[in-house]
């Protein structure tokens, strides 16, 4: 038992012995390696910088950062240390082997490590490199990146064996683009079987280059493949069109199709929708003043509370001005009208005549990366989705409820719903708040597209008016295929006329449409349509 006791007590006296000369020895060895940098040859100190990156020390990383930063120096009493705030007279500094905080010294006690604009360069690389053997896949693929168009002669070997290593497949292709672009920077051609379809900018410059080349097979391969990549970029380009536009339709069928409910039932022209709108994005305003620094939270509350605030509104502006102007459009439209600017002035009045911006939360910003040429942003996908999840839950009330029963009939004939027990009063004040309320919710939408201002619903209106008057009155396929037509039609003609000239376009369309189909694409049903 003695025996034993001696032979523990042997064991955790030496273990500490082992341990410290252990460190030592990495420790000495860390010195030498920063040693070979602190020297007056820029050639000398280049091979120092590959000497630290071969060492696989946990340390390299940093060293070489604070080195091309230009805060890696040395003390006068021959340490290595890493300048943390290079302000002022005295600065705070970390020991570059322990990272244990040494206080401030004097810059006068502090050497600087120099370093060149080629040195600088093979920094950057190394540092990428480095990067490439981090167990965090998001800095791989930040340094993959980094080093498409930078890879040179001695990291080309390196990364070819990263590229047989390496699991993630963004990595890969990454890699495999920078080692290709310096293979045809060499004289390759076969490198460009590798570039061919990419849609990287990097790859597009390279290739333009290799055109240029006295190889004329070299140049006639590449000019065959940026003539493939300018096809993909077209086509990608046409995508984001296409996106743009749909997303911009969303927001036109959001807009117009409360205003297609209310226009087939009580045949009102209503110009104050577009400040119901208004007042849907500026309760998403004061939701997030309400429920400061959650705007995710805010959002998700606003979209009850914008439905509810316009849908109020709507029924008030029904009962106080509409009822009394049945059967007389032209006055409707005048007072709706007058309404609109009295809504504006409401609020210019109580919040302010500037702009609201209004926050996203993160699950909205950001984009989908699709490839190199085409990302989705992610509100405008959001506001598709809401889009058509509106719509569909308004066709579950006109096509699953009583109060969608009652609309349709009353829609289709008014006189013949009255005689059967419907209360037509009723049922327009439920539409139009119910019109409105969905107005409310096109404004929660925009406002994850748009500033928030008085002006905001001035600028749908007559799209909203354009949207139901082709789609059909009253008709919410109709709204619904018009509103996205339109916004991509519109998307399509702003680059090539203009935001002017473009609505000029798509109004003359409308006009020449209607002369031939009065009634739009999905016309009414029942005797009022036919009268």
């Amino acid at each position: 038992m003695r025996s034993l006791l001696l032979f523990w007590l042997l064991v955790l006296l030496v273990m500490p012995l082992t341990a410290n000369a252990q460190t030592s020895a990495d420790d000495e060895a860390a010195i030498e390696l920063l040693e070979a940098l602190d020297v007056d040859s820029f050639p000398a100190k280049g091979e120092a910088i590959n000497a630290i990156v071969a060492s696989d020390d946990e340390r390299a990383r940093a060293w070489l950062q604070a080195l091309l930063d230009g805060r890696l120096q040395r003390a006068d009493d021959g340490r290595f240390v890493v300048v943390l705030d290079n302000t002022g007279r005295d600065w705070p500094v970390e020991d570059a082997l322990s990272g244990e905080a040494l206080g401030e010294m004097s810059r006068r006690d502090l050497d600087r490590i120099g370093i060149n604009n080629a040195l600088r360069n093979q920094l950057r690389s190394v540092i990428a490199v480095v990067d490439l053997y981090s167990p965090n896949l998001d800095r791989r693929r930040t340094s993959a990146e980094r080093l498409l168009g930078e890879v040179d002669e001695e990291l080309a070997e390196p990364i070819e064996a990263l590229i047989e290593e390496e699991e993630d497949a963004r990595v890969r292709q990454r890699l495999t683009l920078a080692l290709a672009i310096h293979r045809l920077e060499q004289g390759d051609i076969l490198a460009i079987e590798h570039l061919d379809g990419s849609l990287h900018p990097r790859v597009r410059v390279a290739l333009n280059q290799a055109t240029n080349s006295d190889d004329e097979e070299i140049a006639a391969a590449a000019a065959t493949a940026l003539g493939n990549i300018e096809q993909n970029l077209r086509l990608n380009r046409a995508a984001e069109t296409l996106y743009f536009g749909l997303s911009m339709g969303s927001v036109l069928v959001l807009a117009a199709i409360g205003l297609a409910i209310t226009f087939g039932v009580m045949g009102v022209i209503n110009m104050a929708h577009g400040e119901l709108i208004m007042l849907g994005a500026y309760t998403t305003w004061a939701m997030q003043q309400l429920i400061p620094g959650q705007p995710g939270l805010a959002l998700i509350l606003s979209i009850p509370a914008g439905f509810m605030v316009a849908a109020l509104a709507g029924i008030a502006i029904e009962r106080g001005v509409i009822q009394f102007l049945k059967g007389r459009p032209l006055e409707t439209l005048l007072a709706t009208f007058g309404v609109s600017l009295i809504l504006q002035q409401l609020v210019r009045t109580a919040i302010s005549p500037q702009n609201r911006t209004v926050v996203s939360p993160e699950w909205l910003s950001g984009s989908l990366v699709v490839n190199d040429a085409l990302s989705l942003t992610l509100n405008r996908m959001y506001v598709i989705g809401f889009a058509l999840v509106v719509f569909a839950a308004l066709m579950l009330v006109m096509r699953r409820t009583r109060l969608g029963l009652e609309v349709r009939a009353v829609t289709q004939n008014r006189a013949m719903a009255r005689s059967m027990g419907i209360r037509a009063t009723r049922v327009d004040i439920l539409t139009f708040g119910l019109g409105s309320g969905v107005a409310g919710l096109a404004g929660v939408a925009l406002s994850q597209l748009t500033n928030v201002g008085p002006n905001l619903g001035q600028n749908y209106i007559i799209d909203s008016f354009m949207v139901v008057v082709f789609g059909g009155v009253g008709n919410l396929w109709g709204t619904l295929v018009a509103g996205l037509s339109l916004g991509v039609i519109n998307q399509v003609l702003e680059p090539w006329a203009g935001a002017v000239l473009a609505k000029i376009i798509m109004l003359v369309f409308i006009i020449l449409f209607i002369q031939k189909r009065p009634r739009g694409l999905f016309p009414q049903k029942g005797r009022a349509a036919e009268g």
